[in-house]
């Protein structure tokens, strides 16, 4: 263990050396303490071995990679992993063709807590390979033109059918996204990650490269966790803009802290997690932690419950990630017909989007994310992508969504010059 005499400098020079992989996997808690974080960030390069694969039996082909290689393993799940774990289907265009599921267990792996590097897989000399890499600042990335698929007009149309919906009882809450996209595009991923990264540091940021394919994440929401034998869930749902006004935004937190619409929202998605987490739990061990938490990050207030709950030891960790995906915050309550009705209204195949990424250790503790605020990019077709959205309840009011999805987007335009 070494302490690098600049962090800062040393987690960017990391970066961009793990970049030079086809393959590697970037997690950062930019500092935001956390008691279920095992590191402040890791890194992952290269890889030993691979399992790449669509929804049909993916969990359980994951199950069988986990067992061959019992060590650490970084990866993600699509969103529409759930046409396996329900009789669900995703017809939409997919214009970025991630794989539904994808995992590697990496050649080097370099983590970093309390002030310490250590180098968990691969030679100690890899540190020096970092300290001396050279930095390519290259050019900066040319401002991107974006579009969107949904226009505002349709956009209110297709949330006023949703609480419809709600009206006739098809439905409590539906977590409805929207697309903005950029075709025929060229953009530095690893610059672009870190302009948003510095724009919006968020506790479950992340960049994951796999040939050429990359998720620039700066997502504030933990999907699940594994520490020992407790699983830890962290719902977000309520959403407030910042001030630049001290005595103002203490205002605007309180006033999301007793929002009746915002806990209603929440409190649906709450008890859904505590239903998928009892699946998997020691009967009677779900506990509600923490109900309406408010947290501040740089664009925003959010309103983050946690739930968490004792594993059963006769269900396997991969069945626990399997039992609460996709996460509720995403999806809806009642979750199948929320699911089937996402289908039905959104245009885009969701993918990556709402899915989740992070990592397994060898003692089978996880962590993983919910991929939102995160740009996704293929360079080879040279498509960029990035999904908003939002719930709508019976209390929604449709113009005030839109401008909800225009604020979580705004540090990704501001990043891409829109």
């Amino acid at each position: 263990m070494k302490t690098p005499q600049n962090i800062s400098d040393f987690k960017q020079k990391a970066l961009h050396w793990a970049n030079q992989f086809e393959i590697c996997c970037f997690l950062d808690s930019n500092n935001y303490k956390d008691a279920y974080s095992a590191y402040d960030f890791i890194i992952a390069a290269g890889a030993h071995a691979e399992l790449k694969c669509g929804a049909g039996n993916a969990f359980d082909q994951l199950k069988s990679f986990h067992s061959q290689h019992q060590q650490w393993i970084f990866g993600f799940f699509s969103y529409d992993l759930k046409n396996e774990i329900e009789d669900l289907q995703s017809n939409h265009p997919d214009h970025l063709n991630f794989p539904d599921l994808y995992f590697f267990v990496p050649k080097y792996l370099v983590a970093f807590k309390k002030g310490n590097v250590e180098v968990l897989i691969g030679p100690e000399s890899i540190l020096a390979d970092i300290n001396s890499f050279q930095l390519n600042t290259g050019t900066q990335s040319k401002k991107v033109t974006i579009a969107q698929r949904l226009s505002k007009d349709q956009y209110i149309q297709k949330v006023g059918s949703l609480r419809d919906h709600i009206i006739r009882g098809d439905i409590y809450e539906v977590n409805f996204c929207q697309e903005f996209f950029a075709e025929n595009i060229k953009i530095d991923p690893i610059q672009t990650f870190e302009a948003l990264n510095q724009v919006s540091p968020t506790p479950f940021a992340g960049y994951f490269k796999v040939y050429g394919k990359y998720i620039l994440s700066a997502t504030p929401e933990r999907f699940l966790c594994k520490r020992g034998s407790k699983l830890t869930s962290q719902p977000i749902k309520g959403t407030a803009k910042r001030s630049s006004d001290v005595a103002e935004d203490e205002a605007i937190k309180l006033q999301l802290r007793n929002d009746i619409k915002e806990q209603a929202e929440n409190v649906m998605i709450v008890d859904l997690v505590r239903h998928d987490l009892t699946k998997s739990a020691v009967k009677g061990s779900v506990t509600v932690d923490e109900l309406f938490g408010i947290y501040s990050f740089p664009q925003v207030h959010q309103m983050i419950s946690t739930i968490s709950c004792d594993l059963n030891p006769e269900v396997h960790f991969i069945d626990a990630i399997k039992n609460a995906f996709p996460m509720g915050s995403m999806t809806g309550a009642p979750k199948v017909k929320a699911m089937k009705l996402i289908e039905e209204y959104e245009v885009t195949k969701r993918g990556i989007y709402s899915g989740s990424f992070g990592c397994i250790s060898p003692d089978g503790d996880f962590d993983f994310n919910v991929v939102i605020r995160s740009i996704l990019y293929n360079a080879d077709s040279k498509y960029l992508s990035f999904q908003v959205g939002g719930a709508i309840t019976y209390q929604s009011n449709a113009a005030s969504e839109y401008e909800e999805c225009l604020l979580k987007a705004s540090a990704i335009l501001k990043v891409l010059g829109g």
